[in-house]
């Protein structure tokens, strides 16, 4: 057939115009042609040279993100066009099959202007991008001349009286439509812009966000089409390749998502509605708000999952469609033809376009393409609001921790946990609730739809198998409750055994020496026990919720089908069963998520309930005096809104304040003008309780001058402080702060507070740095030598993520900073108590007398050190809780004799104490010196890393991309083999065989399915005359029918095979996580608890609670699930492309390209996507401790007055964190994004060469049905690979542990040599010692010799790293001992088992280790001693009476670390407990440092009568406690200098011991 645009049919004279120009179709249609050509013709070379230009400037800049008016409203109807030339194009086609000859101009105008369209937008885009609007009226006159021309046609066909029930009829008159509109679209635009016809064009500028550099988030500002592909992440995913994605990639949050814009939102709708109740007590409700600040989008999510729902019902329909007329597509009826004919060209009616398979094919695909498109819009826009939700509560959490009472904190009503879990759980359960949240009001819609659906294919048996479906969803919901609950109790046990883990990690050290390991260890054990019997629970009813998933929708099939094969008259046509196939397959979804999302919501209930409960709880006091002039905590919500607008202005402004403010008001100092800072009259306080812990309290504290309050433990100085802070809750009285003092008050708590940031940062806290004032504070804290020796000085990282330091170095960093603000009044609480006496007097003269008076500042200093007592200018005695007296030391020496005296005693013998201190090793200096070991020990394990990491930088260089792509996109197999052995191969076997299995008996349900349906070539006729002749039938119907039914055992035999699989798989899978998780976790903890105290020393804290904690927890529960999800995914895939290569092996060819790009999307997505949820974790990890660490340095922070500085720093770290998760969800958008387009691919070739090679219809649909369910499945297989290889990580980690080498336990002599009651008389030999830390570093003991007899009493000193300490642990045999030996009672303790020499000695170490649990388990944990025994003890440590008053009496709670007692009664403590082990060696290692004089003068009084007759070698840090020894060892550099009786030492002049002493006389 030639081919001519107007045809050349017989008879008709096509170019003839006889009638009138127009009344010839052809040359309308001609006409059509004008417009679109004129269009390419002027936009093409603009284009073309736009291009060239622009390649200059590679890439375009945010400020040209502009978006003309109508921008959204432009693209949706140029889409709507191209679809409807699509569809023009289409019809054209068609009805050109029609006719005799080709006519072109059917179908050639529309394949121009889908052209001419698709132009438009790249047109348009490009000015848009260039803000150039002069141009767009090309655009405009395009539409004019289409409309018009198009009007014509239109016209003339209502005039040829063709109507509604002709298809070319209605698309030229949608096409009027969209032309006119996208005119009114232009016209707009010339309105608002102005860029023509007026004189003076409108000046725009690009929103505030795009001004900001740093905005990367683009999302909001890019076009639609970018915004629904998301196009724009493509140079960030790629690039992640090349070098990973860091923060600064990332950048800043646009305006509207940052956290205090959401925070302004919904504290608005909360207060709004807090004013209009009428009942005051009745609290906000949280829904109401969230849903006045937040609805409007969430509509709009619910909006586009509708459209997507329904259109996804488009899949089943068109199969069947094309299963149906793929056999009688050849017979079209040509009689009616003559009828249409009109223009002398055929017009046909809509019903006959959808009756051509391929265009049905092509329908399917957009169906699809447009389906997906909108569901992941859908998701997108939950995401978006559940993050800018999270970010309004996170805001309105922490403004409100920033103002609640202390007692609240401190009674326990409202715990640290609480806080971490309000941020760290419920805030993420709301935001989980949202993103679930359409799914509430759209699957009920989609199950009733589909039900309907069904229904009209199936008929009466259709309900049957949605009967089965509404059946088991109940039994899901049920399951999943149970799963909430199990995993609940999981939760509760894996907390408490990581409580007892981190106790085991932190007194590390005690439970080695003590041989206590193995007891602590079995207590994590049969915690772990517990944990793990719920894990297997929840093993098992997760397999239970995975089967039901896999098996409802065989059972719902199975009982559908076997009912139709009996109940209905009709037989099952191919395109009906598979359409139905696939529509159970879409029904499953919704129910299976159903149970999750209804889980969901009572969860978020849950959290609504407790966040309102917090919101709340009771708030401090907001009385006049506490702010000064400043009324904060009543203007926050007001002040921050301010503060959102000019940020840098108020942040600067406030330190203004303080700076210049205060100098002028020091200079009235000098006269004096006020003489008391402070008064407090009749005052009585309380924490919570109606009991007073302050009764009766009348003080003043004089400005500018020093006062001492003191007192015994326990009697309320501290709360003294609070109390005039306004931290505790006043029952009656006032506190008076003179004129303007209680502005800012410089506080240094008791209990170190440091934050995570540099020591700098610390000490500086906000002001601005000042480097004399620096240098001065930091030498009156004497830090200097303790920075020299951090690694990075001190820029150096110090708190939970960085390097723990000693309890003296945080005391006298928070000492630093509160001498460092510059500040009226400054608090000090007990800054001595973990100071030595050298730091201490330092700290007194330089940093107290000197510093702070030469300032003239206000200071109120609580101390037990009763020597400095001379240096007050004013002293509060305090006793019980009330003031026993004030005055100055001349006032009590002459009213109060007797408390004179009494002091007076104390001072005095402290005085001789310190007449004869010496410098030696001071409690400092060792800290010092273990941080030092620390760090060296720290970088010598470095090196050896660093040398690695050196070699594959150089690597990197050689052939710089390849090495480090490489290393990036690889999946780490390694791990993943490691994790499955440990999980047993018998498992592995069953979970690879069931699987394979499994798969391979769904696809035989399905072929066989497709056997069955097609069986029968009768099946035509007997459809088609089933209407006519009825008893033509019968003669056929009973052997048809038993042949119809014959199927049917098969069938059923297959399904319950099925089902029992589907059970077995999801088991297998579930126990071989369970049983991994056992393993990993028993191998780590013993590997770790017998490691060498030398890991310790290397390792820090954190990374080994990390493996316990967040590791184990990806073993045990997150890895068994992915796993499960990928492999089902990868076998559904995999079996579907087998299915749809065997129904038509041309598939195959198209195969390779869609393999090859699968390839590469995957490949940079799992790269991205592991940067970006590195960097979710990071970002997240900051936000928690600064929530935490504002929880617990409350009063510090209020006393400081820095409310406003760390709610602008919260607000930057939740930023932060959610710019991190937003992208890593849009990441998440981009890759199904991709791979559901793929999936569309798939589908479209899978129908196009099924149409082509027209094999057997059952088949095809059995082709079809899997090609749609690969959609759903392609980009699970990435995200699971994804997702298992951040999860491996955590493999990798343990497994790093487990190869640490153990202690050598066994020893060379058996147990039973050894004597019960060895060691019976003390008596120790040192024969050439020599010990060092590690194989590696020098040695720190060099050839000891030493002899101690039974019973004496032994002093040991030396200077700082003289190695005594080192001699104390060699002791215990925990150093490496490569020379020489130690004999205890003629046993050489190298040889023994370590259980039995560690257990047959006793030590007490410096810093006091309890563990939570009674007390009887702090003394004895073996349990081998009577109650009389502990009492004893007990006695001994003059405990006793303390002891009984508590309820329970021994078995009395210790809360986790001993929070519960002070520091010394935690030290008496431990000393009870080395009383109790009746061992005759006990070494002291300085352990009465933290215990006041009165106390410390018994206990060495008890030391020497209850150890008389036994061994005791006490090191010391004050020469003074080892005057009255029988024998001293001065050491020095490791080995043994001075060796003798203390007198005869001291009488030589040269001694070393004698200038010890004298040094300090």
């Amino acid at each position: 057939m030639a081919l001519s645009f107007c045809g050349n049919d017989r008879g008709s004279n096509a170019y003839s115009v006889d009638n009138g120009v127009l009344d010839n179709g052809c040359f309308v249609d001609a006409l059509n042609l004008v417009p679109h050509v004129f269009l390419l013709f002027i936009t093409f070379p603009i284009l073309f040279i736009g291009w060239g230009s622009q390649s200059s400037k590679v890439q375009i800049h945010h400020n040209t993100w502009l978006h003309f008016p109508g921008h959204n409203l432009r693209w949706i109807l140029t889409f709507t066009l191209l679809f409807v030339h699509v569809c023009e194009i289409a019809e054209g086609i068609v009805s050109n099959t029609q006719m005799e000859s080709n006519h072109l101009h059917l179908f050639m105008p529309a394949l121009m202007g889908f052209i001419a369209a698709t132009t438009s937008v790249v047109y348009y885009h490009n000015i848009e991008t260039a803000n150039f609007p002069k141009l767009l009226l090309a655009l405009f006159i395009y539409w004019i001349l289409a409309f018009i021309t198009k009007m014509i046609k239109l016209w003339k066909f209502a005039e040829a009286s063709l109507g509604v029930q002709h298809l070319r009829f209605c698309i030229t008159a949608l096409l009027v439509v969209l032309y006119g509109l996208l005119m009114a679209v232009e016209i707009n635009v010339i309105r608002v812009r102005k860029y023509v016809f007026f004189a003076n064009p409108q000046r725009v500028k690009p929103p505030e966000d795009l001004q900001d550099l740093g905005v990367r988030f683009l999302q909001p500002f890019v076009n639609l089409l970018s915004k629904a592909t998301y196009w724009w992440m493509n140079p960030l995913i790629i690039g992640a390749h090349k070098r990973p994605i860091e923060l600064k990639k990332i950048g800043k949050l646009p305006i509207a998502m940052r956290a205090l814009t959401n925070y302004l939102r919904l504290k608005d709708s909360y207060e709004e509605q807090r004013q209009n109740t009428e009942d005051p007590e009745k609290s906000p409700s949280i829904w109401k708000s969230m849903y006045r600040a937040f609805g409007g989008s969430i509509l709009l999510s619910s909006t586009f999952r509708y459209m997507a729902d329904l259109l996804g019902f488009a899949g089943p329909l068109c199969i069947s469609g094309i299963v149906e007329h793929l056999n009688n597509s050849t017979e079209i009826d040509k009689t009616n033809k003559t009828g249409n004919m009109t223009f002398g060209v055929y017009f046909m009616s809509s019903t006959e376009l959808l009756q051509n398979t391929s265009v049905l094919a092509v329908l399917l695909f957009l169906a699809l393409v447009l389906q997906r498109t909108f569901l992941q819009a859908s998701y997108y826009v939950t995401i978006e609001t559940g993050i800018n939700l999270r970010g309004a509560l996170l805001a309105m959490i922490y403004n409100k921790i920033l103002r609640l009472s202390t007692s609240n904190m401190s009674m326990g009503e409202m715990t640290l946990g609480q806080i971490n879990n309000l941020v760290a759980i419920e805030t993420n359960q709301l935001m989980w609730f949202l993103f679930l949240c359409p799914n509430l009001w759209a699957m009920p819609v989609q199950i009733i739809m589909g039900v309907i659906l069904l229904y009209y294919l199936l008929g009466d048996s259709a309900l049957i198998g949605a009967g089965v479906i509404l059946l088991l969803a109940p039994v899901q919901y049920l399951i999943a409750t149970k799963l909430a609950d199990t995993q609940k109790s999981t939760l509760d046990y894996s907390t408490d055994r990581l409580k007892k883990t981190t106790e085991i990690l932190k007194g590390i050290k005690l439970l080695k020496l003590y041989a206590w390991e193995n007891i602590f260890c079995d207590r994590v054990e049969e915690t772990r026990g517990k944990e793990l019997t719920s894990l297997k629970t929840f093993a098992l009813y997760t397999s239970m919720s995975i089967f039901l998933n896999a098996a409802i929708p065989i059972a719902a099939v199975l009982a559908t089908f076997v009912t139709h094969a009996y109940i209905e008259e009709v037989r099952l046509s191919p395109a009906k069963a598979f359409a139905s196939l696939a529509l159970f397959h879409i029904l499953v979804t919704p129910l299976f998520l159903l149970s999750t999302v209804v889980r969901f919501a009572v969860k978020a209930l849950v959290s609504v309930q407790k966040l309102s409960e917090f919101l709340q709880s009771d708030e401090i006091g907001d009385d006049s005096w506490r702010n000064g002039d400043m009324s904060m905590p009543l203007e926050v919500g007001k002040k921050y809104k301010y503060q959102g607008d000019t940020k840098a202005i108020n942040r600067k402004g406030r330190y203004r304040m303080d700076n210049y403010e205060q100098p002028m008001r020091r200079q009235l100092r000098p006269t004096e003008t006020e003489d008391v800072a402070v008064q407090v009259n009749d005052g009585f306080f309380t924490w919570g309780s109606n009991l007073s812990t302050l009764s009766d309290i009348n003080i003043r504290i004089p400005t500018g001058q020093l006062t001492m309050i003191v007192g015994q433990v326990g009697c309320g100085k501290s709360s003294l402080l609070l109390a005039m802070l306004g931290e505790m809750q006043t029952i009656s009285g006032k506190v008076f702060w003179s004129n303007k003092n209680r502005y800012s008050v410089a506080y240094a708590t008791q209990k170190s507070w440091l934050l995570n940031a540099t020591v700098e940062e610390n000490i500086t806290f906000g002001s601005p740095f000042n480097k004399q004032r620096y240098k001065a504070v930091i030498d009156a804290c004497s830090l200097q030598p303790d920075i020299d020796l951090l690694p990075f000085g001190d820029q150096t990282e110090i708190g939970e993520r960085g390097i723990n330091l000693s309890g003296g170095q945080r005391q006298r960093i928070c000492v630093a900073r509160a001498l460092y603000q510059n500040t009226n009044i400054v608090f000090l609480d007990d800054p001595f108590s973990a100071l030595d006496i050298h730091l201490s007097d330092h700290l007194m003269q330089e940093g107290i007398l000197k510093f702070l008076q030469d300032d003239k500042r206000t200071l109120v200093l609580v101390t037990h050190k009763l020597q400095y007592l001379i240096h007050a200018d004013w002293i509060i005695a305090m006793k019980d809780g009330s003031v026993l007296r004030e005055g100055t030391l001349k006032d009590i020496q002459t009213h109060d004799v007797e408390l004179y005296e009494h002091w007076k005693t104390l001072m005095n013998r402290h005085d001789q104490e310190l007449e004869k201190e010496t410098e030696l090793e001071s409690q400092t200096t060792l800290e010092r010196k273990t941080l030092r070991r620390a760090f060296y020990s720290r970088e010598a394990k470095n090196q050896i890393d660093d040398e690695d990491e050196e070699e594959e930088v150089e690597e990197d260089e050689d052939d710089n991309m390849s090495t480090t792509t490489s290393r990036r996109s690889k999946i780490p197999w390694k791990m993943c083999c490691r994790y499955l052995s440990s999980g047993g191969f018998l498992m592995v076997f069953l979970m690879v065989s069931s699987k394979l299995a499994k798969h391979s008996v769904m696809v035989a349900i399905d072929y066989w399915l497709a056997a069955w349906t097609s069986s029968n070539p009768l099946n035509q006729i007997l459809e088609d005359s089933f209407v006519n002749a009825t008893n033509y039938t019968k003669n056929y119907d009973a052997t048809q029918i038993a042949e119809h039914r014959s199927y049917v055992p098969v069938f059923i035999i297959l399904c319950g095979a099925a089902i029992a699989l589907c059970l077995i798989t999801s088991l297998t899978v579930e126990f071989l996580g369970v049983a991994a998780a056992t393993n990993l976790h028993h191998d780590l903890l013993n590997k770790i608890i017998h490691a060498p105290i030398r890991f310790f020393d290397v390792t820090p804290l954190g990374q080994i609670l990390n493996r316990f904690s967040a590791d184990t927890n990806i073993i045990d529960q997150h890895i068994p699930p992915t796993l499960e999800s990928l492999t089902r995914s990868t076998l559904l895939c995999l079996s579907a492309i087998g299915v749809i290569a065997f129904v038509t092996p041309a598939f195959l060819i198209a195969l390779v390209p869609l393999a090859v790009a699968f390839y590469f999307i995957q490949k940079y997505f799992r790269v991205a996507s592991k940067d970006l949820q590195d960097l979710d974790d990071s970002t997240q990890l900051p936000l928690l401790c600064h929530f935490s660490e504002t929880a617990e340095g409350l009063t510090t922070i209020r006393a400081f007055r820095h409310e406003a500085r760390f709610k602008q720093r919260m607000l930057e770290l939740t930023d932060t964190n959610n710019t991190a998760y937003l992208f890593l969800s849009a990441a998440n958008r981009w890759l199904e994004v991709r791979t559901d387009y793929l999936g569309a691919v798939i589908v479209l070739t899978a129908a196009v060469a099924a149409i082509w090679t027209s094999s057997q219809s059952g088949l095809v649909g059995l082709g079809l049905t899997y090609a749609l369910t690969v959609t759903n499945y392609l980009n699970w297989v990435v995200r699971n690979l994804a997702d298992l290889e951040v999860q491996m990580a955590a493999v990798k980690k343990v497994n790093s542990f487990l190869s640490t080498e153990s202690e050598n336990y066994e020893g060379s002599m058996d147990v039973s040599q050894v004597p019960e009651d060895w060691p019976q008389h003390g008596e120790i030999k040192i024969h050439d010692l020599c010990v060092r830390y590690d194989c590696l570093l020098k040695p720190v003991l060099k050839h000891v010799n030493a002899h101690i007899n039974p019973g004496q009493k032994v002093g040991i000193c030396g200077r700082t790293g003289s190695g005594k300490s080192s001699l104390s642990l060699a002791f215990f045999n925990m150093v490496d001992v490569f020379e020489g030996k130690i004999v205890i009672d003629g046993i050489d303790i190298c040889k023994l088992p370590l259980q039995t020499l560690r257990s047959r000695l006793s030590i007490i170490l410096q810093d006091p280790v309890l563990f939570s649990g009674s007390i009887r388990l702090n003394l004895d944990p073996e349990c081998t001693c009577t109650d009389d025994r502990l009492w004893e003890a007990l006695e001994i440590a003059q405990l006793k009476n303390m002891v009984k008053a508590l309820p329970g009496g021994l078995d009395a709670v210790v809360t986790e670390g001993g929070e519960n007692f002070s520091v010394g009664q935690r030290q008496l403590f431990c000393l009870a407990r080395a009383f109790v082990r009746k061992s005759s060696i006990l070494i002291m290692d300085e352990a009465t440092a933290s215990i006041d004089m009165a106390t410390e003068n018994i206990l060495q009084k008890v030391v020497m009568t209850a150890f008389a007759d036994r061994t005791v070698v006490t090191i010391a840090h004050r020469v003074h406690t080892i005057l009255t020894a029988d024998l001293v060892i001065v050491m020095k550099r490791g080995s043994i200098m001075e060796y003798g009786k203390p007198e005869i030492l001291m009488e030589q002049e040269d001694s070393l011991f004698a200038s010890f002493v004298k040094a300090d006389m």
